[in-house]
């Protein structure tokens, strides 16, 4: 018999410590995999263009209020549309991260933590 282990006490600790990664592993793939169904909405102009994205920054839907096709302010309604994507992807982006932070609280850990998953 090897000294120091206590029987299997030791083993059984390291046994619990992979299970539970692996538990933590598979709820942020779940949650990184919810990334894709979930949406942020930016908006420009005091909501004259809006854009939907998916927590990944894919867009999904851009808005665009009628009152704003005038000729003469083409380059006015080109800027709204990048501004209401660039809120939208930023907002996701802010999600995204709170959405791990929430998960990592949950699990005990810090939520500042970065796991290489």
């Amino acid at each position: 018999m090897i000294k120091g282990l206590g029987g299997l006490g030791g083993l059984g600790d390291m046994a619990k410590m992979m299970k539970a990664a692996q538990e933590m592993q598979g709820k942020v793939a779940e949650l990184q995999e919810s990334f894709k169904t979930m949406n942020a909405v930016g908006e420009a102009g005091a909501g004259l263009v809006t854009a939907t994205c998916t927590l990944e920054g894919d867009l999904k839907a851009l808005e665009i209020d009628p009152s704003i096709f005038d000729p003469s302010q083409k380059e006015v309604v080109e800027d709204l549309i990048l501004a209401a994507i660039k809120d939208a992807q930023k907002k996701a982006a802010d999600r995204k991260q709170d959405e791990m932070k929430r998960l990592y609280e949950s699990l005990g850990l810090p939520a500042d933590m970065k796991l290489p998953i």
